[in-house]
């Protein structure tokens, strides 16, 4: 194989214009993954988790949209922001009984919160409805998830 140093950069206006940016009109899915430390103990639940213990989360945003006049869904930078504000600064070294809203700081009820927190961030910012969250996952070990999807957050929505 061999390497070949470009002769020429690509310049926006000479060898590239606007309406070349956006290559299709599709809809996409984006990504952006978290971790975070955080504390917390389960209520009326009989095992270890009874005690007060922590755990390394990973969290998983994923989104979708179409693209932008310059190819963009949502720019990945915001995605950190925004979870970065409203999810990882609020939990990160914390214990979670003591800063999440009242409930049983299960995986399963934690990442309904965040699905919340997020979609409700796109809304205030603009990005919805082109941005919507497709999936929101949580791992609280290596080996265990939960998940929510925007299609099970919208039929509890029509449901109740």
């Amino acid at each position: 194989m061999t390497y070949e140093i470009p002769k020429h950069i690509q310049q926006f206006g000479v060898d590239i214009d606007e309406r070349q940016l956006r290559y299709h009109n599709r809809r996409v899915l984006v990504s952006k993954e978290f971790t975070f430390d955080s504390a917390h103990h389960l209520h009326l639940y009989e095992g270890k988790c009874k005690s007060l213990h922590g755990h390394t989360y990973k969290l998983q945003t994923i989104l979708s949209g179409t693209t932008d006049n310059r190819g963009l869904t949502i720019d990945f930078t915001d995605m950190k922001r925004i979870a970065k504000e409203r999810i990882i600064d609020k939990l990160d070294h914390r214990y979670l009984n003591e800063v999440l809203p009242p409930m049983n700081t299960t995986a399963e009820n934690m990442v309904v919160w965040m699905y919340e927190q997020l979609h409700d961030a796109l809304v205030e910012e603009g990005h919805y409805p082109n941005v919507r969250i497709e999936e929101i996952r949580l791992w609280e070990t290596p080996t265990s998830y939960a998940a929510v999807t925007r299609a099970l957050m919208e039929a509890d929505e029509h449901a109740g």
